[in-house]
Parts: C-alpha cells; structure tokens; sequence
C-alpha cells in the first residue's frame, strides 16, 4: 500500500516558515523561563506576562498565509469546523483527571493536512475552547503555542506508514504528545504552584531564583513526576493512544476525503 498523499493545507513559504520558527523558538523560551532566568537571591520574580507578544506573531503566520493565497476558504471552512469540533470535545472533557477528547482530532488532522494547518488548528481550537469554557488566562498562551507545536509534529511525521502501522505510528505519538505537554505546562507555573523558596533551603522541590539550572532542572523533574506524570499526563496519554485506535481509522478516512475536495495534493 502506497504512503498517504501529502496535502498541502496551509503552504509554508520561506517567509511564513522562518515567522513560525521564530514564534517557536520565543515560545521555548518563555515556557522554559524559570530555567533561563537569572535573578539574584532573593530578588521579586514575575511570570513571563510578555509572553503575550507572541501571538502577533501566530497571527503573522496566518496573514502571512492568507496573503499567499496559502489558505483558500475551503481550507478556512475545515479550519473553522475542526477548531469548534476541539473547542467542543474539550469543553465536554475539560481535563478532568487528565482525560481530554481535544487532542486526538489535532493530531488526526495534523496528521492529514500537514504541519502547518496542525499548528495553525492547535491555536485557534484552544482559543476557542478557551472563549467556550470561561478558561481564558496567563496560562492560555502556554497552552495555545504547546498545543500548536502537537499538530505540527502531527504532520512532520513520516508519511511511509498506513493502515495499522500509521494509526500505531499516531497512537505512539499521541502517548508522547501527552508527556510533553504536560512537562512543558508544568515548567511555565512551576515556580508559582510550590512558591518560591530562598537559597540553602533543604529537600524542598519549590524553584529558587539565582540556583544552577541543573538544580532547578532536577527540582523540577521530581516535582513533575510525582505530581502529574504517574497521574493526569498518563491518564491524557492513555486517552489519546484510546481514541486514536478506536476512532483513527475513521476519522482519517473523513478527514481526507475532505482533504481531497478542499485541498492542493502533492
């Protein structure tokens, strides 16, 4: 059986392609904020709030398109329905206990129409869940750039595996997906969910400003492990693995006959 055809959604020119490496490059960095910043001992820390300057630049990348002809209104219809669809799954599972529907149709349709509509669909669905569900707040950027960086790894995957190897493929990634969103969401509040404690403090899994990074690094990892690895991320993982193999095989075959009808092949 041949490889899925590659469609191209949302076309990554040079210019947009270098705008979103630049929006995810800012993003690392503020989510890994409390292991770049160097205060000295003691001092006030404030949360990264100039986070909020990268969503010029996720627009940016979508204007950018538009403006390219990259996004034609059939792809903005699919845009639209697949992004109140999320908004809506994510609302009936707002996290609770860790299970969350929202994820595994990102990844699916990442997966069908490519990187960039993933990371385009990642923002607009958590944004839209975000309006929905009253869950606007300093955390939304966060979660809006990680979820973003889900879809797009979705369709950077290799194209070589079908049938039940890809959903194999997709279910793996969706186990992945969840660690590394719940890690990274861990990291950008860390420091305000345990407090902050001052340098010398013994056996305390709190940040401490002006500590090495591998201190902190190493608070922080046990931190997340005991707190959400072994509970709400595995029960997220378990979740995306579940849907993906019981719904995948469905979903992607809707997904890109509609890709077909809506979408450039390849």
């Amino acid at each position: 059986m041949s490889a899925p055809t590659r469609t191209a959604a949302v076309r990554l020119s040079l210019r947009s392609s270098l705008v979103l490496a630049v929006a995810s490059l800012v993003g690392l960095m503020m989510l890994c904020w409390p292991l770049l910043l160097r205060v000295p001992p003691g001092a006030r820390v404030d949360p990264p709030f100039l986070f909020l300057a990268l969503l010029p630049l996720v627009i940016a990348v979508v204007l950018a398109e538009i403006s390219e002809g990259g996004l034609d209104p059939r792809v903005l219809a699919v845009l639209g329905v697949l992004s109140a669809v999320n908004a809506v799954l994510r609302a009936l599972s707002p996290g609770l206990a860790g299970v969350e529907l929202a994820f595994f149709l990102l990844i699916l349709a990442g997966r069908v129409f490519g990187p960039g509509f993933g990371f385009v669909l990642g923002c607009t669905s958590l944004f839209a869940s975000a309006l929905l569900t009253a869950g606007v707040g300093p955390w939304l950027p966060f979660q809006m750039v990680v979820s973003a960086w889900v879809g797009m790894g979705a369709g950077l995957l290799p194209r070589r595996p079908t049938g039940r190897a890809e959903i194999a493929l997709l279910a793996g990634y969706g186990v992945v997906a969840a660690y590394a969103f719940g890690l990274l969401m861990n990291l950008s509040g860390w420091p305000f969910v345990l407090g902050i404690e001052l340098p010398g403090h013994e056996g305390s899994l709190s940040y401490v400003p002006g500590a090495p990074v591998l201190e902190n690094l190493h608070r922080f990892l046990i931190y997340t492990l005991l707190t959400s690895t072994g509970g709400w991320d595995t029960v997220r993982a378990v979740t995306n693995a579940v849907a993906i193999v019981v719904l995948g095989p469905a979903v992607l075959t809707t997904l890109r006959r509609a890709a077909r009808r809506a979408v450039v092949r390849r």
